[in-house]
């Protein structure tokens, strides 16, 4: 009974996130004889530099998509997002959840030839995933031991019934690295993070910063029948229209997003497949949202992000920047998880720019005219001044900042832009916290104490990557994550998770704009991939 309940709120959870991604696979079946062959290179186009290659220690998109391919989870994910064997190859679920056992395979080795074992498993979790925002903030906040009674065994005790486990056991959420590499070191200046050493389908063979990384088939992979191609290289192309270019010249294979723009004349052409899906190699679920500085005392005024709340139009994000890829955030919340999501949320801001520059005259920023806003007795700012301050991006998204920089003109808000490649922004913001707003894809994951759980809760206030970027306190909301997680049925969470949803959008430490969904392309020549980040360990392409 324990297991079969277990297995229930897993499923659920998988059904959501696969519905998040419903027609996930546009591409037709493949012909019964379209068996795959075996050779050849894909290349594949990639919005950024990865800086690094250790995906346990963030969970920046970047660097997950330049790396993934190089290690293994315990589990993988399928298609229908249900948990498989990897490393581990069986496990067993005790003590309503609270004792998880995993058995591993056998003879995997390491690409330097050392055999993985348990106490690599034991290491990660211990030593670098503390450093990965949704881990922490989720498995390692109610994890009390990892035991490993040999080799091959692996034990992760509970303190209380966890059923969300191995929803967060792949790649992207816990990847596994080597012990013997890391032990002793600071991970995050381990020369390993750029010469990686992992157990998956393929090993690195070159990288060129803010050019290409070229990844070599690993010949002793422990799936026997992968991977099909000989390797893989990533082109860095920060301009998407730039990747439509290599993908219709035949210069590359691949692309992880297609502009709405594009698709059409891609479809028409009838010389590609595509995927779409809200799943990537840094996570799932993902919604465009606004970070606060809350430090700032600009922002200490919960009418003032309100208000800039009300100043834009997310309608417009979604038609102008993801081209109707993806829908307006109604909440906190992604509605990929629909246990979780809060329909029919009040309070969410709306578009109305009188009533946002109402709010603005109220909370002591006026307007001489057409000009920018200045503080007239704001607590913390001099009189005097100006309602500027920087917005934060990836290369990728500075579409969104300048729409939003548009927008909050309107009112009087003067926004300035700031471009930070992907390590340098992490830096920025969660160690230094040298920052006034930002924006950030934050990926929600199959259940909320995946990936939604870091934003919010106190305790992942510091310095890693892509945690609490507002640096929000709310003793409440602690409290009522803190209850979710130990209420393991999945319609008992519901009403803890409105509750949640409610305060933050009473306190807005953030604005939630849109929910993204992603549409892959690659030559019709090529087959056998998927939307996570193994995206092509059981690919191949004809010549």
């Amino acid at each position: 009974m324990i297991a079969r309940r277990l297995a229930v709120i897993i499923g659920a959870a998988a059904l959501m996130l696969a519905a998040c991604a419903d027609g996930a696979d546009e591409q037709a079946a493949p012909p019964a004889d379209d068996q795959p062959v075996r050779g050849g290179i894909l290349v594949a186009a990639i919005d950024s530099d990865p800086g690094h290659f250790n995906p346990a220690i963030t969970t920046s998109g970047a660097t997950h998509t330049g790396s993934e391919l190089i290690y293994n989870g315990l589990v993988e994910l399928d298609d229908n997002l249900e948990p498989q064997p990897e490393l581990a190859e069986s496990w067993d679920v005790e003590n309503d959840g609270a004792l998880y056992r995993f058995h591993l395979r056998d003879g995997v080795k390491w690409h330097d030839g050392q055999p993985f074992s348990s106490a690599d498993i034991k290491f990660t979790f211990d030593e670098l995933l503390p450093q990965h925002s949704r881990t922490k903030a989720s498995v390692l906040a109610t994890l009390q031991s990892i035991d490993t009674p040999n080799e091959q065994t692996v034990e992760f005790r509970f303190k209380e019934p966890y059923a969300p486990l191995l929803l967060q056991l792949n790649v992207t959420e816990a990847p596994i690295l080597p012990r013997h590499i890391y032990q002793g070191t600071d991970p995050r200046t381990n020369p390993a993070n750029l010469k990686p050493v992992g157990t998956g389908p393929f090993t690195l063979k070159s990288y060129t910063p803010d050019s290409q990384i070229e990844l070599a088939a690993n010949e002793n992979y422990f799936k026997p029948d992968q991977p099909y191609l000989d390797g893989v290289v990533m082109r860095i192309i920060p301009e998407r229209g730039n990747q439509m270019v290599a993908l219709e010249s035949g210069e590359v294979d691949w692309v992880f997003g297609v502009p709405g723009p594009d698709l059409s004349r891609l479809r028409d052409s009838g010389r590609y497949d595509f995927l779409t899906t809200g799943i990537n190699p840094g996570g799932s679920n993902c919604i465009m949202t606004v970070s606060f500085n809350l430090d700032r005392p600009m922002f200490g005024d919960v009418r003032v992000r309100r208000a800039i709340g009300q100043a834009l139009d997310r309608q417009q994000f979604l038609e102008r920047v993801q081209f109707g890829q993806g829908r307006v955030a109604e909440a906190p919340i992604s509605s990929g998880i629909p246990f979780a999501h809060a329909e029919g949320l009040q309070g969410m801001p709306t578009f109305d720019r009188a009533a946002a520059a109402q709010l603005l005259d109220e909370a002591g920023w006026r307007q001489d005219g057409d000009g920018t806003r200045v503080a007239g007795n704001v607590a913390g700012v001099p009189d005097g001044t100006a309602l500027a301050f920087d917005f934060l991006v990836y290369p990728t998204f500075t579409s969104y900042g300048d729409l939003l920089r548009a927008q909050l003109a309107e009112v009087g808000i003067e926004v300035r832009l700031r471009q930070l490649e992907p390590p340098v922004f992490a830096d920025t913001v969660f160690s230094n916290r040298d920052f006034d707003t930002n924006i950030i894809s934050y990926c929600n994951g199959a259940d909320p104490e995946i990936g939604v759980k870091r934003m919010y809760v106190s305790s992942s206030i510091g310095p890693v990557p892509f945690s609490n970027a507002a640096g929000y306190r709310n003793p409440d909301v602690d409290r009522l994550f803190d209850e979710s997680r130990i209420t393991v049925k999945g319609d008992a969470r519901t009403p803890i998770y409105r509750q949640i949803q409610e305060q933050l959008v009473r306190d807005l430490p953030y604005l939630w704009i849109v929910e993204t969904d992603s549409v892959r392309a690659f030559s019709r020549n090529c087959s056998g991939f998927s939307p996570s980040g193994h995206f092509a360990a059981a690919a191949f392409c004809r010549q």
